[in-house]
C-alpha cells in the first residue's frame, strides 16, 4: 500500500508520521508547517519536530515523463534505438573477429603441440630401440675375425671354386653318421622321463613376450632359432635385415648382427657354440661369433636369394639351397665351398659324378638334414621335394603330392619321418623306410605353414603360420592351437624336453609358452 502525504496527496520522499494525529507527511512540508503555526495542521494540537516519527521505505522511482507525445519525438525515439542495436552489433562483430582469432591461434598451437608430441614419441622410440640393442663391451671384443672368404669392401667376390669332398671329411660324415645311428639303437623307444605329457602341452600358457628385438620401422621376425643345449638363448632374423640373439633369462639382447643387405630368410644357432649362421635374400651365408659380434665368415655360394640352410651334426659343415637352383655344401670354419650341385641332377654316373637330366632343374625353397647327415632333403617351387644323397651328390627320390611352393621340412628325431608343407595348407608325413606317403593332415582353406619342426624326442610336431599348432606324433592328434599372434607365425621351437616352445612373428613379436 503506498504512503500518501496528507498535505499534498502525492506520495512523500522522506515520509514521517505525526505522533499527535498519527498522519503521515512529506518531511520537509510538515517541518515548513511546524516553523509557521507549531501545530499539528490535522487537530490542530502542538506539535514538535522530535515528536515526528521517519518511517523506512525503499527508494521511490518515480516514472520516467512521456516524451513521445508528437510525431518528431516517436520519430527521434526510434532513432536513438536503431543507433543502440546497431552500436551493439557493431559491438558483437568485433567481438566475434577477436573469438575467431583467438581459436585459430589455439587450433594452430595445439596442431603444433601434437606434431611435436609425435616426434618426441618418434625419438623415444628410436632411443628405446637404440638402449635395446646396447650390448656390453668385453675383452673379447679385441679377438679379430677370421680371413672373410669374400671382399664385402670392394664388391668383388672370389670364384667360388668347389672343391669337392675329401677322402677325410667323407671319413668324417660316416663316422658321425655311424655314431648317430648306434646312440639312437641304445636309446630305443624309450620316452625320456622329463618328456612334456599330452596335458602339459595343451595347457601351454604364454609366459614371456618380446616385441623389441628389431625395428619398429621395418617389422617383421622371419626366421627363428634357439640354442639346443641353452633354450634361453633366441636367435631371430628380420625383415630389417638384422639378427639378434636374445638371452631369455636375463631378458635382454646379447648380440646383434647387422651386414646384410636384403631381409633374412633363415638363422642356425650352433648347438655347442657361441656362433650364429644367417641366410638372406641378398644371395649370401654369413656366420657370426656372439661373443664379439661380428661376422668371422661370409660365403657368396648363391647368385640368388638363399632360401634354406641347415647345419651337419658334426657343426662344421652348411648345406644351402636357393632360388638359383642349386644346393651347395660348405665349410664354415674355412668359408670353401665342397659341393655346388645344380637341382637337375640325378643317379651318378659310372665315374661317380652325377647326371644332368636336362630340363628339370628347378629353384629349391627349403634344404634339412637327415639327424645322421649324409642324405638331406630339399623342397622345391614345383610342390616336389627331392632326397639327395651328400657324398654321390645324387637325387634318390622324389616325394611328389603338394601343389604349390614347398615351404618346410622337419625330420623326426629317429630318422624314420620327414614332415613336409607347402602353400596348399597341407602338412604331409613321409615314411623314409618306405618311400611313402602315410599322413596327411589337412588344415583349413589358405591356412600358411611357414615353419615344420619336431621336438627333440620326435614325439610332438608343430607347425607355424596362420597360427601355431602341436600335433603328437603317431596318433597326429592335434593338442594345442596357439593364437596370441596377431600376424603370420614364422618360426616355432621346442624348448628342453618340449617344456617350452618359442614363436616367432611378422607380428614383430617373440612369445614364449610354458607348462
Amino acid at each position: 500500500m503506498a504512503l500518501v502525504c496528507s498535505l499534498s496527496n502525492e506520495v512523500p520522499e522522506q515520509p514521517v508520521i505525526s505522533q499527535v494525529s498519527g498522519h503521515i507527511y512529506e518531511k520537509r512540508l510538515i517541518l515548513k508547517y511546524i516553523d509557521e503555526n507549531g501545530t499539528d495542521p490535522i487537530n490542530n494540537e502542538t506539535l514538535s519536530p522530535e515528536q515526528l516519527v521517519e518511517i523506512k521505505t525503499n527508494p521511490l522511482v518515480k516514472p520516467k515523463p512521456p516524451s513521445a507525445t508528437s510525431i518528431p519525438a516517436l520519430l527521434k525515439c526510434l532513432q536513438d534505438e536503431w543507433d543502440a542495436v546497431m552500436l551493439h552489433s557493431f559491438t558483437l562483430r568485433q567481438q566475434l573477429q577477436t573469438a575467431r582469432q583467438e581459436l585459430s591461434h589455439a587450433l594452430y598451437q595445439h596442431d603444433a603441440a601434437c606434431r611435436v608430441i609425435a616426434r618426441l614419441n618418434k625419438e623415444v622410440n628410436a632411443a628405446r630401440e637404440a638402449l635395446a640393442t646396447l650390448k656390453p663391451h668385453t675383452a673379447l671384443n679385441n679377438i679379430a675375425p677370421q680371413t672373410m672368404y669374400a671382399s664385402e669392401t670392394s664388391g668383388e667376390t672370389r670364384t667360388a671354386l668347389e672343391e669337392g669332398i675329401s677322402e677325410e671329411i667323407s671319413q668324417k660324415l660316416q663316422e658321425k653318421s655311424a655314431s648317430l645311428t648306434q646312440m639312437r639303437k641304445q636309446k630305443g623307444k624309450k620316452i625320456p622321463e622329463d618328456l612334456a605329457t599330452v596335458e602339459e602341452i595343451k595347457g601351454f600358457n604364454m609366459v614371456g613376450s618380446h616385441t623389441g628385438l628389431h625395428s619398429a620401422s621395418i617389422p617383421g621376425i622371419t626366421a627363428l632359432d634357439i640354442k639346443s643345449n641353452d633354450t634361453n638363448r633366441i636367435l631371430t632374423g628380420g625383415n630389417d635385415k638384422i639378427a639378434v640373439v636374445f638371452d631369455n633369462s636375463k631378458e635382454q639382447i646379447v648380440a646383434t648382427f647387422k651386414g646384410h643387405s636384403k631381409k633374412i630368410t633363415q638363422v642356425i644357432y650352433h648347438p655347442e657354440e657361441e656362433t650364429c649362421i644367417t641366410a638372406s635374400a641378398d644371395s649370401t651365408v654369413r656366420i657370426w661369433s656372439v661373443q664379439v659380434s661380428q661376422q668371422v665368415q661370409f660365403l657368396k655360394i648363391h647368385d640368388s636369394s638363399v632360401t634354406g640352410i641347415s647345419l651337419h651334426p658334426l657343426g662344421d659343415y652348411l648345406l644351402s639351397c636357393s632360388m638359383d637352383e642349386h644346393w651347395a655344401f660348405s665349410d664354415i670354419r674355412t668359408g670353401k665351398i665342397l659341393l655346388k650341385v645344380s637341382s637337375a641332377a640325378s643317379a651318378p654316373t659310372a665315374e661317380g659324378e652325377p647326371h644332368l637330366t636336362g630340363g628339370n632343374s628347378v629353384a629349391l625353397t627349403c634344404a634339412k638334414f637327415h639327424p645322421d647327415g649324409l642324405i638331406f632333403a630339399t623342397g622345391t617351387v614345383e610342390s616336389e621335394i627331392k632326397i639327395w644323397d651328400l657324398k654321390t651328390k645324387s637325387n634318390l627320390a622324389n616325394f611328389p603330392g603338394h601343389s604349390g611352393c614347398i615351404t618346410s621340412l622337419a625330420f623326426s628325431e629317429n630318422g624314420y619321418y620327414l614332415a613336409t608343407a607347402a602353400e596348399d595348407s597341407v602338412i604331409k608325413l613321409w615314411d623314409l623306410r618306405k618311400l611313402k606317403n602315410f599322413k596327411t593332415i589337412d588344415l583349413e582353406n589358405k591356412y600358411e605353414i611357414k615353419d615344420l619342426v619336431f621336438d627333440q624326442s620326435g614325439n610332438y610336431l608343430a607347425c607355424a603360420g596362420s597360427d601355431v599348432r602341436i600335433y603328437q606324433v603317431k596318433q597326429w592328434d592335434m593338442l594345442k592351437v596357439i593364437e596370441e599372434h596377431s600376424n603370420l607365425a614364422t618360426g616355432v621351437r621346442f624348448g628342453t624336453n618340449a617344456k617350452t616352445l618359442v614363436t616367432a612373428s611378422l607380428d614383430k613379436s617373440v612369445k614364449i609358452f610354458s607348462v
